[in-house]
């Protein structure tokens, strides 16, 4: 594992292609759907989660081993994946599984907000990302979102999240401290890239990433109600908004659809667009997000096939089988229908 030296894309895209062969397809969502927890777990126990069963079986049982068992997986095949790099590709790769420290940030954020135990909020974390377990175990014991302010005041987070702090006190809503840790995450992702075809191609991917972020935050700050200026929490280095343009749509859902529909990206969200009029709900425009960056991700890596741009394509394409296979199990916890289920699937 070396951030130095030459990169060695065409070894690391051919063990990543190897991995995504072994996701589980549409069909086998569909098919778990229909299984009680302690069946999915047997049909995990003979995929690529054989291991992380058997370690935690002794300790844990139903949803709570495949939670367990989801987590550890992932970061696993994605320390792998640094593991197997080397050079550029190795920092951008880096780069991009730094997210998981924002994901785990924002879980953390929103345990304390809801007031979770310690317990509920562990489960959600994915130790995926550059946070030591030292760093984890005091966001978990943080009292307070001023504790997790604290415990992250030499990172990239602090700063960020000290200045979004106010407008959550007004406002008593997650948006600004939510989108202070995705902005932060985002400039840091973007700098300094590189010039090179492959990874221009790879920042048209990020920038379209950054498009549906902001899309998404605007859509909840047009349902919130809430009185927060969206372009204060504008992240920057996407195509389809600037923030006075955020700022004014977040404020009129009719236009913001409009909006959406007529842009470069209408035709991927058309269907998510034309539920969210008719619903009252943000699952379907954001599953309908998830599934279209699965798609151009897809679609860029094979423009430019020995490249960082296929190793992220599989690491989206591995967190959507984490978060599919999790909807699955908390649907059957919680007694949803086979039905309802799937509604909460991301299947292209």
């Amino acid at each position: 594992m070396s951030a130095v030296g030459s990169s060695n894309p065409e070894y690391v895209v051919a063990r990543v292609r190897a991995r995504r062969g072994m996701l589980y397809s549409d069909e086998e969502y569909r098919k778990l759907t229909r299984m009680s927890p302690a069946e999915i777990a047997r049909f995990m126990e003979e995929s690529t989660y054989e291991s992380e069963i058997n370690a935690l079986g002794s300790r844990h049982s139903g949803v709570d081993l495949i939670e367990y068992t989801l987590n550890r997986n992932l970061a696993k095949q994605f320390e792998e994946i640094l593991d197997w790099s080397e050079g550029r590709l190795y920092d951008l790769i880096a780069r991009y599984l730094r997210k998981f420290d924002a994901w785990n940030v924002k879980t953390v954020i929103r345990g304390i907000y809801a007031g979770a135990d310690t317990e509920e909020v562990e489960v959600d974390l994915i130790r995926a990302g550059e946070f030591d377990d030292r760093r984890i175990r005091r966001l978990l014991e943080a009292e307070s979102i001023e504790g997790i302010i604290e415990v992250l005041e030499d990172t990239i987070y602090g700063e960020a999240l000290e200045e979004a702090y106010a407008d959550y006190e007004e406002s008593d809503v997650l948006v600004p401290l939510e989108n202070a840790v995705d902005r932060a995450f985002y400039e840091r992702l973007l700098a300094d890239l590189g010039r090179d075809e492959p990874t221009r191609q790879y920042e048209a991917f990020l920038t379209a990433e950054i498009d549906f972020r902001n899309a998404r935050n605007a859509f909840r700050l047009a349902r919130s109600g809430a009185d927060i200026d969206p372009a204060e929490y504008f992240i920057e280095g996407g195509d389809l908004f600037d923030s006075d343009t955020l700022a004014r749509l977040a404020r009129d859902m009719d236009e913001l659809v409009e909006y959406i529909a007529e842009s470069q990206y209408g035709d991927d969200l058309g269907p998510a667009l034309r539920e969210l009029e008719e619903a009252d709900s943000l699952i379907g425009f954001e599953h309908a997000v998830d599934a279209a960056l699965l798609a151009y991700g897809d679609q860029l890596g094979t423009i430019h096939p020995v490249s960082v741009t296929p190793v992220i394509s599989y690491i989206l394409a591995k967190e959507r089988e984490v978060e599919n296979i999790r909807a699955i199990a908390r649907g059957k916890e919680a007694g949803l229908s086979d039905a309802e289920i799937e509604e909460e699937l991301v299947i292209t």
